[in-house]
């Protein structure tokens, strides 16, 4: 881990150092050249009377550095900008008598290679085009190599709209509320958060990844940032074109869902990736492409044991007894093809020494069948998805002087997504079997898809259009680096649309194979179960952002004070279709009702100022100590509130008299009995945010090896949460005696969204990074965290999942508890390895103690009981992580400038079994009925029919593996997949 004075959104790096002959002593008046190989950028810096400089605002790559000063030798080097990042150089001149090489302090950046940075206090790790290029990309994503950074953590997308977009969890969150930026230019979700457009990692030049004390010129984000910058095109031309194949020959068999006998699943992928970049104007205009194109054929084999659900299932449809005498056919697989197309182009123009301009447009649309279906799921319950994304963006660096640098950046993003059910009967069926810790969109194991789960809802269309304008001004004098800045979004379409017809839920305690003995019960439980989803409808909104900062990097001697500013605002957040609640017949309806949820309307907030303070302080070249508090805000995604934001697109209604007639009048919403339910905002929102407090101190043994200790604490304050209320059980009128039995006729059912969730963040991170010899590179982290939330069934840190089991009490004992991401012990290590005959070996692996999950009662709204005793959120934990990838490579040059290199890549190599926290997590399939049903249970089943119990003596018991390892949103990262092996060819000049 490194710190390094970044510009978060600002794709650039600096570099700093002093100037000085072989005693010691400064040099004054030094003139050092900088210039970026294949370009005409030229940069040139004097040291200061203390023999001191600095220059910010270069391009990440290669720089070559020509030192002069009267008397003394030329000096030449070459020294490696990265992003985000400030390097240390420290100059060394020698009497004029023949030219000398430059002594840089530290190697080129790879992940095992990053020097000390002694400014800054941001912890962050750098991934550079070479670590892209050399490891094991899982999902070909670049976030499967963020893993290495300390701190973070693999989870899977929250979100089918980003099914191939690995996440990557930061201070124990779910991920969604980290801030990406790409080319300077935001490259967030503004509906579920996280990550919104894929990029090759082909067309990516490198990244920074910083988990914790992010400077003041960084806002939306409550965890970490990622700092994305793509390539560019240089003065020699350069392409390459690789092929990546995987097939199920190469694989291990999924061994909870497909064991032997039955036949191995299919499966087949194929990348196709070219790049190509070279100069169009000599000296001037430089042009880089990338496309990479995925084709993949997968297939569901379903499990012995779901399979012989499914056809207890069709039986009971031949028997006439589901709705309408609908027939179900069991299918033995169920195929889900993938395609993806993804491609960047990047123009830069180096219009002079001062002035540099660049333009990128980018594309990623991808389509899947049958999307959504899993393992415990038949084909009626997927959808076809079709996803577009779009993004532009141009800026330019301008040099006023070597001091003095202004950079401006304009972007442009675009989202249109739309998932199409496969089936449309108007109902669905959910028994237990189909419910696991993985499944977030959809529990139905029959039926039609209602993208709504206890949790939260997905639009079956989505749209998101942005525009986005910053200007960032930073100034270096003797010992100040002065930074400011302006960001201004504007977002004209942040949108969707819920599926528009009304839908029918019958959620069942048993599963098919009790019921073909009960058939009786069956028809008893389908009555009991049975719930209405009443017809989507549309959201809209129309949202600005504004921010603007100041940072100041004081340096005295060898320690240096980060301290800035920054201020934000939304405009328009808790709009949407241009109105506010108070308009809706839910709001009119509960204060006529003089229900006190409605006394008010939830307005922006205008009270967003975030100070900044960090130090670092080198008492010794090879030793720094940094730390640093901060505070952080960011209005996280607007899942979590879309039902309120979608009663704003029905037309205005003001109801008169809720007391008359049992359906309610004109205008007004109708009481719980009658199915009426409001959506609401509290009218205190305020913006989450949270505190980052750390220290640690990083010391290099040697120029190979250097170790770092930070400990992290971060606070989390207005969190989201839904308040879900009954009416006329825990919601009543004033106006109504509170034992009146008609409470429930007039008295709707109401979601309330407040922001008032806390949680916390402890971690102690240690990473170490060295050679052995010169054919061996090794960087290994180990994190020991503890990460806490309040939520009912699920627990998540800055996220829209986290609800209250008794609006009454909503601090109750039992809901406060680990997140989702606790993950108390997590080990990474990796290297790189040349053997002989010119192989190469790189590898990553992963070890991590298990991880939380909640049992639920069988109707999923609340934890159990076990003898007697309630659990209390996520007191489960499932089983520890362990996975290597490895990567075998062999390079034959041909020629002086072409290279092949074929490859075998290798994941999950010793082929361990990783269910991680997929469990199941509904007590109706591990309990009998009886106890399933009063939701406390004293025995657990030891027979897939239940007719054989054990007394429950310890909790594990309840522990058991569900199906659907490797999320059906995609890839697994979670829970792992089996072994699996792809080979491939790059080819290069």
């Amino acid at each position: 881990m490194i710190g390094a004075c970044g510009y978060a959104q600002n794709p650039t790096g600096a570099v700093r150092g002093v100037v000085e002959d072989a005693a010691g002593r400064r040099i004054v008046a030094a003139s050092a050249e900088f210039s970026l190989a294949a370009s005409n950028i030229i940069l040139m810096v004097k040291s200061d009377k203390h023999g001191e400089y600095s220059l910010r605002g270069l391009t990440p790559g290669q720089w070559a550095l020509r030192v002069r000063a009267p008397g003394f030798a030329v000096a030449e080097g070459i020294v490696t900008i990265n992003v985000s990042s400030t390097r240390d150089v420290e100059i060394v001149l020698n009497p004029a008598v023949v030219n000398q090489a430059v002594s840089v302090s530290a190697q080129s950046f790879s992940v095992t290679t990053q020097p000390i940075d002694s400014s800054s206090s941001v912890l962050q790790s750098v991934i550079t085009r070479t670590d892209l290029d050399s490891f094991p990309l899982p999902a070909r994503s670049f976030a499967n190599i963020a893993l290495l950074a300390p701190g973070t953590a693999p989870v899977e997308p929250s979100d089918p709209t980003k099914a191939r977009i690995t996440a990557v969890s930061t201070g124990g969150s779910s991920g969604l509320n980290n801030e990406i930026s790409v080319d300077g230019i935001d490259n967030s979700d503004d509906f579920i958060g996280g990550f919104l457009q894929n990029f090759s990692p082909d067309a990516i030049q490198e990244f920074a990844l910083r988990t914790t004390q992010e400077d003041a010129d960084t806002g939306g984000t409550t965890g970490g940032s990622i700092v994305i910058t793509t390539r560019n095109g240089t003065d020699a031309w350069h392409a390459t074109g690789s092929v990546f194949e995987r097939s199920d020959v190469l694989n291990a068999r999924r061994p909870i869902e497909n064991p032997a006998p039955e036949p191995k699943q299919n499966f087949s992928r194929q990348n196709f990736v070219g790049t190509v970049g070279g100069p169009l104007i000599r000296d001037h205009l430089f042009g880089f492409a990338a496309f990479e194109s995925v084709r993949e054929e997968a297939t569901i084999s379903y499990s012995p044991v779901n399979l012989g659900e499914f056809r207890d299932l069709s039986q009971l449809a031949r028997a006439g007894l589901l709705p309408g005498g609908t027939q179900v056919d069991v299918p033995a697989s169920v195929a889900i093809p993938f395609r993806d197309y993804e491609d960047s182009l990047r123009l830069q123009w180096e219009e002079s020494p001062k002035s540099q301009w660049f333009l990128r447009a980018s594309t990623d649309t991808y389509l899947t069948r049958n999307s959504l279906v899993q393992q415990g799921t038949l084909p009626s319950t997927g959808v076809l998805a079709h996803n577009n994304y779009f993004s532009l963006a141009a800026g330019n660096q301008f040099i006023f002087s070597p001091s003095l640098i202004g950079r401006f950046a304009f972007g442009v993003g675009s989202l249109h997504l739309t998932q199409t059910r496969n089936s449309n009967l108007g109902f669905a069926l959910a028994f237990p079997f189909s419910s696991t810790s993985l499944t977030t969109s959809g529990f139905e194991t029959f039926g039609d898809n209602q993208f709504a789960t206890p949790i939260t809802f997905f639009p079956s269309t989505r749209n998101q259009q942005k525009y986005q304008a910053r200007y960032d001004l930073s100034k270096t004098a003797r010992t100040h680096t002065l930074s400011f800045g302006v960001n201004v979004i504007h977002e004209p379409v942040l949108d969707g649309t819920f599926a528009p017809n009304s839908e029918v839920v019958y959620r069942l305690p048993e599963n098919p194979s009790f019921y073909i003995g009960n058939p009786g019960q069956f028809t008893a439980d389908l009555a009991a179960g049975v719930s209405t989803n009443g017809p989507g409808g549309r959201f809209g909104q129309n949202v600005q952002r504004f921010a603007i900062y100041a940072q100041d990097s004081w340096r005295i001697r060898n320690l240096s004070f980060n301290y800035g500013l920054r201020y934000s605002t939304t405009f328009g957040l808790l709009r949407a279709s241009g109105k506010t609640q108070e308009s809706t017949a839910g709001y009119s309806t509960l204060a006529k009702l003089e229900i006190p949820l409605a006394l008010g309307i939830p307005r922006d907030d205008r009270k967003q100022f975030a100070p900044h303070l960090g130090l670092a302080w080198s008492p010794y070249s090879r030793t720094v100590f940094r730390g640093g508090a901060g505070l952080f805000f960011n209005d996280l995604a607007q899942v979590g509130w879309s039902t309120a934001l979608e009663a704003l697109h029905e037309p205005a209604a003001s109801c008169a008299d809720p007391f008359k007639s049992g359906a309610g009048s004109s205008g007004c919403v109708p009481g719980s009995n009658f199915g009426g339910t409001v959506n609401l905002i509290d009218p205190h929102y305020q913006t989450p945010y949270a505190i980052h407090l750390s220290a640690g101190v990083q010391h290099a043994f040697t120029p190979a090896w250097t170790v770092s200790a930070d400990y992290v604490h971060e606070q989390g304050n207005h969190g989201y949460r839904a308040y879900s209320y009954v009416g006329g059980a825990n919601l009543s009128t004033p106006l109504l005696a509170s034992d009146d039995p008609t409470q429930a006729d007039v008295v709707p059912n109401v979601n309330f969204f407040r922001s008032d969730n806390r949680s916390s963040y402890n971690a102690l991170l240690l990473h170490g990074q060295g050679m052995i010899g010169k054919s061996l590179s090794l960087t290994a982290n180990y994190t020991l965290a503890s990460a806490k939330t309040w939520g009912c069934v699920l627990g998540e840190i800055f996220d829209y999942v986290n609800g209250v089991c008794d609006p009454l009490n909503a601090f109750a004992p039992g809901d406060y508890g680990p997140s989702g991401e606790d993950i108390r012990h997590r080990f990474v290590i990796a290297g790189y390895l040349k053997v002989r005959k010119g192989f190469e070996l790189t590898f990553i692996s992963q070890g991590e103690s298990a991880r939380p999950f909640t049992i639920v009662t069988a109707d999923g709204r609340n934890r159990i009981s076990v003898n007697g005793i309630r659990t209390s959120l996520d007191e489960f934990r499932g089983t520890p992580f362990l996975q290597t990838d490895l990567r075998v490579s062999r390079p034959v040059h041909l020629g002086e400038r072409w290279t092949v290199t074929p490859f075998a890549e290798f994941f999950n190599v010793a082929n361990r079994n990783n269910p991680g926290a997929n469990f199941v997590t509904n007590v109706a399939s591990l309990a009998p009925q009886s106890q399933a049903q009063s939701g406390n249970v004293t025995d657990v089943c030891t027979s897939t029919d239940c007719t054989a119990t054990v007394p429950i003596t310890r909790l594990q018991q309840l522990a058991i593996p569900a199906g659907a390892l490797g999320d059906f949103f995609g890839p697994g990262t979670t829970v792992g997949v089996p072994f699996a092996a792809q080979l491939g060819v790059r080819v290069s000049f």
